[in-house]
């Protein structure tokens, strides 16, 4: 379990493939802290850590996170935002988020607005489970959605989360890992089971 607050951009160091598996090796500071078959969510994926060294460690990305994420696209040298799984007796600062990615949406616009951004995406598929003012992981980022129309959504950003995540660096038509509230998907199928029996 996630809260979606972002505790740094590692980089990508080198990528590898065993089968139809991605081995993605990242350099960042917690690496030292870290320990083979903890939980670390990148981009919002949660993934295990399966070797780790002194100032990287490596993770093994299935087939099933490539289809549904952006982690397939991975280079050496790109950023990926990371986070720590949760705590017992952990503040809550951002929302419940699981690391289970549900699908992936494209950054439509981007605007500076000289002390805060806003970024406009396509409206995921899954469109019935985002509403104004709910929560949204994009890329591990616990968001809010500031507007929500009939074809995309926006959220704003804030001077630190833009400077501290791989948003500083987000650019039109890049995709974004979104992960909806998970309440959101427990009433919808709770609604969904209740009209079908």
């Amino acid at each position: 379990m996630f809260t979606g607050i972002v505790e740094e951009v590692g980089a990508v160091v080198a990528v590898s493939h065993e089968g139809t598996n991605v081995r993605l090796t990242i350099r960042a500071r917690m690496a030292t802290e870290l320990r083979v078959d903890e939980s670390v969510a990148h981009n919002g994926v949660c993934l295990t850590v399966v070797k780790q060294d002194a100032d990287t460690y490596d993770v093994t990305v299935v087939q099933e996170s490539l289809q549904r994420s952006n982690l397939g696209a991975l280079r050496t040298g790109d950023g990926v935002n990371l986070e720590r799984s949760l705590r017992l007796g952990d503040r809550l600062d951002g929302h419940m988020v699981q690391g289970h990615v549900d699908t992936v949406t494209e950054c439509l616009l981007t605007e500076d607005l000289h002390g805060s951004w806003r970024y406009t995406f396509r409206l995921p598929e899954q469109k019935q489970l985002l509403v104004t003012k709910g929560s949204i992981c994009l890329n591990g980022v616990s968001l809010t959605i500031a507007e929500l129309t009939e074809s995309d959504f926006s959220v704003a950003i804030i001077p630190y989360t833009q400077e501290h995540t791989t948003f500083r660096s987000l650019k039109v038509g890049n995709r974004v890992n979104v992960e909806f509230d998970v309440l959101g998907k427990y009433v919808e199928r709770m609604m969904s089971a209740r009209f079908t029996a």
